[in-house]
């Protein structure tokens, strides 16, 4: 085993965790792939009655989190048909009044953002994800919101996040001048004890799971 590494269980498969530090790029590299590997298996096996027991969860859980944190604005994404459900809680917060900011990918990198409507149209973005048609704000929009909700692969007990490996919120949570409390939206199961991680990887404050919303870097850094 290298040095550094320790065996760690994570919904139900065993993996090397290295620490967190540069001298071990191609060994977290690997550790992440792995995981993340074992996490889209299992988010694939999920029943469609599974599915939309979450979502309900979900959306409950972030209509209290915006309540408890008097939020007005606030940026979530679109779920596509593997991640944990989030389209109806876009729609019923946009249907009340709440302001919510929707990524789209840009090839530089960044994230670009629109407003999302309660019957706004969708359109495929780069990636094949699921992004709103409408005015390009600009990556800077995010500076104005309240609350942040974006998505993962995995979250551990410091907030580490775990994302899909194409690093647009970790860079987007890396520059922006002024962030709010962040959470992730995952499965129960994907709150794990440890995830593989790098410099440039960002935690977030908290995650939001079908069940519960736990705070767990209320200082993110």
């Amino acid at each position: 085993m290298p040095p550094g590494c320790s065996p760690r269980e994570v919904a139900g498969a065993v993996y090397n965790s290295p620490r967190r530090i540069e001298g071990m790029s191609d060994a977290i590299a690997d550790a992440k792939r792995a995981l993340r590997a074992e996490l889209r298996e299992r988010r694939q096996m999920l029943s469609d009655a599974a599915r939309e027991n979450a979502e309900d969860g979900i959306r409950a859980q972030l209509d209290a989190l915006i309540d408890e944190h008097g939020a007005r604005s606030i940026s979530c994404f679109l779920s596509t048909m593997a991640e944990p459900g989030t389209r109806s809680f876009v729609a019923e917060a946009a249907a009340r009044g709440i302001r919510v900011l929707l990524p789209v990918t840009r090839t530089d990198g960044l994230l670009d953002w629109a407003v999302a409507t309660p019957d706004g149209d969708i359109a495929e973005g780069l990636f094949g994800l699921p992004e709103p048609v409408g005015e390009l704000l600009g990556p800077i929009a995010l500076n104005d919101v309240d609350l942040l909700v974006v998505p993962a692969a995995a979250v551990d007990r410091t907030g580490m996040r775990l994302g899909w490996g194409r690093g647009f919120y970790d860079k987007t949570l890396g520059s922006m001048e002024r962030c709010p409390p962040v959470y992730a939206v995952v499965y129960d199961s994907e709150l794990v004890d440890e995830v593989p991680s790098d410099v440039h990887d960002q935690r977030v404050t908290g995650v939001v799971t079908p069940t519960q919303t736990i705070t767990l870097a209320p200082t993110r850094r």
